[in-house]
């Protein structure tokens, strides 16, 4: 590659462009980021303390080191270079479960609590600063840790509140899903938001009255009102002291919050008891032998569920990624995976009727999840009745969902004979599904596919396919 094509190929990342010291940039497969002014400088106090050796070496911070400065970037200002290890997947914390939301939350306290000792301190606090290599969550705005500037607050905190503390509080003490609420917006759940949605009785405990009732209370009469409230902050003393009291309190207070985890639709789904031993026997061997058959980069496997088939497809596959739509589940496999230590299968909460779209600034900052995957196989288990029968997705158009990630899939069709289809069909009115057929969906299969391999499972009423797209 030449010169110029390396820079023709380099082009700044649509999700980093508000801190005007540090950008992310894609150039071609490597992933940089470009430093000016202050921001050389805050690295070169980073890269220097003990904090950030440590950091590096538990790989609780991307792994990253110094580079060239592109000349285009270097022409426009940019001064300094860092590349960064690729992350195999992009997520967002509307894909998270509660774990995972907290697991971020806590490296983000840890790591700032451990900056704060040689003198640096974390400018902001979201969550989309963190990403997850597998079960694990790793921080990746490196550019976020500044040095200490004398007797100025924490300005991270009422970010944190927003994106973290406030949706986990909500989950915690409501069972209100986080998810839809970040979702909806990129700034997260208002402290004022927030108290309005706690139950009275709990506006007290888990760090409530202090981080919602008293912070609301306190943006309401400052919201108007033209005082310099960070200078007189400043001007009061606000030492490193107060700010590690404040992120060791945050942090005992998030680490104690749970989910009290409520049965879900699939939650206990996991017991496959619908399968008989030879069915389930038979369908693992299956997606063993189609996912060691090649080399596999990247598997998606939708409708996960407890990630059986994910672990699978993980014994073969370089990275796996798992979706499902019930987010008690999700977490469970987090959980499992988290305790193993896990860095190859990554869970995602996501509905396949309703997926992650582009978001943010010119809808361009955090882009949809399925331009984020690029699987070379597709593993589609236990999902097509689902679609077809409970969210009344023509078969043609889940044929076409599934031609549109351009790879080789495994899919699973059970007939109408089946227990679980049957189940479905009984909540709906006669004759809505008729065209629910095995005909019907290797019609569609075959418009769209090539039929690799077929295998009929000992039950008689499943059938697995092995599908190339034509």
């Amino acid at each position: 590659m030449t010169d110029a094509d390396y820079e023709r190929l380099t082009a700044f990342d649509e999700g980093s462009f508000r801190d005007p010291l540090s950008r992310v940039v894609h150039a071609q497969d490597r992933v940089l980021r470009v430093l000016r002014d202050d921001g050389v400088a805050d690295f070169k106090t980073l890269e220097s303390s003990a904090f950030w050796t440590d950091a590096q070496a538990d790989g609780s911070v991307v792994a990253t080191g110094r580079t060239e400065v592109p000349n285009a970037l270097a022409e426009s200002g940019w001064e300094a270079a860092l590349e960064h290890e690729r992350i195999p997947v992009i997520s967002y914390p509307y894909e998270w479960t509660f774990s995972m939301l907290q697991d971020a939350a806590l490296q983000q306290l840890r790591l700032t609590r451990m900056a704060l000792a040689d003198r640096l301190l974390t400018k902001d606090a979201t969550p989309f600063n963190s990403q997850f290599v597998g079960a694990a969550p790793v921080f990746v705005d490196v550019g976020s840790f500044e040095r200490l500037r004398p007797n100025e607050p924490w300005r991270g905190y009422r970010q944190f509140c927003e994106l973290f503390y406030n949706p986990l509080l909500l989950q915690a003490v409501a069972n209100m899903p986080f998810q839809p609420w970040l979702r909806g917006s990129l700034r997260g759940i208002s402290p004022e938001v927030t108290r309005s949605l706690l139950p009275t009785r709990r506006r007290v405990g888990r760090g409530a009255f202090v981080n919602v009732v008293l912070h609301s209370r306190l943006e309401r009469k400052y919201s108007n009102n033209s005082r310099d409230v960070t200078g007189e902050i400043r001007r009061a003393g606000f030492n490193p002291k107060l700010i590690e009291s404040q992120l060791t309190k945050l942090e005992k207070v998030v680490g104690g919050l749970d989910w009290a985890e409520a049965s879900s639709t699939w939650s206990e789904y996991t017991d496959r008891s619908h399968y008989g031993e030879s069915d389930l026997e038979a369908k693992a061997s299956f997606v063993r032998e189609v996912t060691a058959a090649v080399p596999r980069s990247q598997v998606l496997d939708l409708g996960a569920n407890d990630g059986y088939f994910s672990r699978i497809a993980g014994e073969h596959a370089e990275y796996v990624v798992a979706v499902d739509s019930d987010a008690l589940v999700i977490d469970r496999l987090y959980r499992s995976l988290r305790a193993e230590g896990n860095r190859s299968v990554l869970p995602l909460y996501s509905d396949l009727v309703d997926p992650s779209p582009s978001l943010g600034w010119r809808s361009q900052e955090r882009p949809a999840l399925t331009s984020r995957v690029s699987p070379d196989l597709v593993l589609a288990l236990a999902l097509v009745h689902h679609l077809a029968i409970t969210d009344t997705v023509p078969l043609v158009e889940v044929v076409a969902m599934l031609r549109d990630y351009d790879c080789e899939v495994v899919v699973e069709f059970p007939t109408r004979e089946d227990p679980m289809v049957r189940r479905l069909l009984q909540r709906k009115r006669s004759g809505l599904f008729d065209h629910y057929s095995l005909e019907s969906f290797e019609d569609a299969l075959t418009s769209r596919f090539d039929i690799v391999r077929r295998e009929h499972l000992p039950s008689e009423t499943r059938h697995l396919f092995h599908i190339r797209p034509r």
